[in-house]
């Protein structure tokens, strides 16, 4: 088992890193939504949803 990690290091390295980089840009988008923010920044009247990702206050 010792030698199959060794001989993996770097792929298992690379996984985890790839790993936490999608859960801070989950929890991101999260805070995100949470907060009311919108990801796009772009003209909402050509959008699809601009009803729905802008709510009335």
């Amino acid at each position: 088992m010792l030698a199959w990690v060794t001989a993996n290091l770097a792929t298992i390295l690379v996984c985890f890193v790839l790993l936490v980089i999608a859960a801070l840009v989950i929890t991101y988008l999260i805070r995100n939504k949470k907060r009311g923010r919108t990801a796009c920044g772009c003209n909402c009247a050509g959008c699809a949803l601009h009803g729905s990702c802008h709510p009335e206050h």
